[in-house]
């Protein structure tokens, strides 16, 4: 079986005939580029391979955009025609969009004229909400994207994986890359369904209960979650003593740092995660933590296909399977891509991840200090849903926290002093304060995604430090 979803199951070699006449199809309509949305499910599967075989373009965007990142994205990458549902054919109008074919009962291809100039050999293009909310578009070639899926699939061949529940959009490139193509690769089966139904709502919200029935169900040996997904499924089995499904052997932790007391509570209630790490200018999974070859709070050794080294300012050098280019910007091919990741390989080859360059801190006492570090160390706690620590200048850091549930202030305050015992006198918070809003794309306090963003954080919440914070060294 190489697909199951509650409406079908199919052989491979019946997905290989649909595939077929959808790549047909799509030659007969001389579509070019070609933008997807569509919720996860055999569909979505069928037209990205497709396109693969085609030769077209395929700009799959994730549900959760807003109507206006859509308009952006398709405007952006030259989009020539989309696939979706028929209800979406007045918002698509809108954007001189016309209805031209129905593929199915729950698929429409719409079409407007466009031609844009894209980097020679792209299949794909990627779109992340960034650390600012505005979509930047990756230019991703076939090759690059199957030799990552090929890496990752020698890499895991040794678990035995015969079945791998889809909990992502399948937009998102990793669950693309390693939920998708890695499967079909190993000759496995995807489980594929909404992600409301594994209990991801939108982009950032999730429900455990939702995503352990399921689990249970589809007897899913594989999955890939988010480090806040991974947090509240390991606290709801804690708290429930809920058995975690006996039959899943691996999941995997991406798209944000995870940090070594998640992963050991997680194992501790026997889910079997393990932290990887990526990022779409490479094409997804660049180090990946395995049973045997594993260092909690690391995010693995490199896989085959890439090549890893340290710049002299810290920063994480990548050198593999590279994008093309970014739309609308140029892009100098290179040996080695940098990452904009700060990091360091330990002795036994772990890469160890310590933040983003752009987000680091100079204390008042010049002292560098990556937030995320500080961050991990408080988001480890269960009181503590959320935090940004900041303090740019100043002489002693501050974070700005959103509590999990209904949390007092010594709680917080005694989670922020056992974080201090454990960070060097530089790194310690001063002050803190309960964040003025959930961290969230409604509040505009994150980004769709899910990444803070750390301006508007700091720009809520400026009480946080005196006006005059200066104090005098004795």
């Amino acid at each position: 079986m190489a697909v199951r979803a509650a409406e079908e199951e199919l052989t491979y070699g019946e997905l290989d005939l649909l595939v077929h006449a959808h790549a047909e199809r799509l030659a007969f309509h001389r579509v070019r580029v070609l933008a997807s949305l569509m919720s996860n499910g055999t569909e979505w599967i069928i037209n990205d391979l497709a396109c693969l075989k085609a030769g077209v373009v395929h700009v799959p965007l994730p549900l959760f955009f807003t109507p206006q990142q859509w308009h952006h994205t398709l405007k952006a990458a030259g989009v020539d025609s989309v696939l979706s549902p028929p209800s979406m054919q007045a918002m698509l109008g809108s954007f001189d969009f016309q209805p031209i074919d129905t593929f199915s009962e729950t698929l429409a291809l719409f079409r407007q004229p466009a031609q844009i100039s894209l980097p020679a050999d792209t299949a794909k293009i990627t779109f992340t909400s960034g650390s600012t909310g505005s979509p930047k578009g990756v230019c991703l070639g076939a090759r690059a994207m199957l030799e990552v899926a090929g890496s990752v699939a020698n890499a895991t061949q040794t678990l035995r994986i015969r079945r791998h529940l889809t909990t992502l959009p399948l937009p998102i490139l990793l669950e693309n890359i390693a939920g998708v193509y890695v499967p079909l690769i190993q000759g496995a089966a995807i489980t594929t369904t909404s992600p409301g139904k594994t209990g991801l709502q939108g982009s950032s919200c999730f429900d455990p209960v939702l995503f352990h029935a399921t689990l249970t169900d589809t007897g899913a040996q594989s999955v890939i979650v988010l480090p806040q997904m991974l947090r509240a499924y390991s606290a709801w089995v804690r708290a429930t003593g809920a058995r975690v499904p006996s039959e899943i052997r691996y999941v995997a932790v991406g798209g944000a740092a995870v940090g070594a007391q998640l992963l050991m509570d997680a194992r501790a209630q026997g889910i079997p995660a393990y932290e990887g790490y990526g990022l779409s200018e490479a094409c997804s999974v660049q180090t990946l933590n395995l049973p045997g070859a594993d260092c909690p709070g690391s995010a693995g050794r490199p896989l085959p296909h890439t090549q890893l080294r340290i710049a002299a300012d810290g920063e994480i050098e990548v050198a593999g399977s590279h994008a093309l280019g970014y739309l609308g910007e140029p892009f100098a091919r290179r040996h080695w891509l940098p990452t904009g990741d700060l990091g360091y390989l330990d002795e036994a080859g772990f890469l160890h991840i310590q933040g983003r360059k752009k987000n680091v801190l100079v204390t008042g006492f010049g002292r560098n200090v990556s937030p995320e570090w500080i961050e991990l160390h408080l988001t480890g706690f269960a009181a503590i849903a959320h935090a940004v620590v900041l303090g740019e200048g100043e002489p002693a850091l501050g974070a700005v926290i959103w509590p999990r549930g209904e949390v007092n202030d010594e709680t917080i305050e005694a989670c922020v002093a056992r974080v201090n015992q454990a960070l060097p006198d530089y790194a310690r918070l001063g002050r803190w304060t309960r964040a003025r809003g959930e961290f969230s794309a409604a509040t505009g306090l994150a980004t769709a995604n899910g990444r803070p963003c750390r301006q508007a954080i700091a720009g809520l919440h400026a009480d946080l430090f005196p006006a005059i914070s200066a104090q005098p060294l004795l």
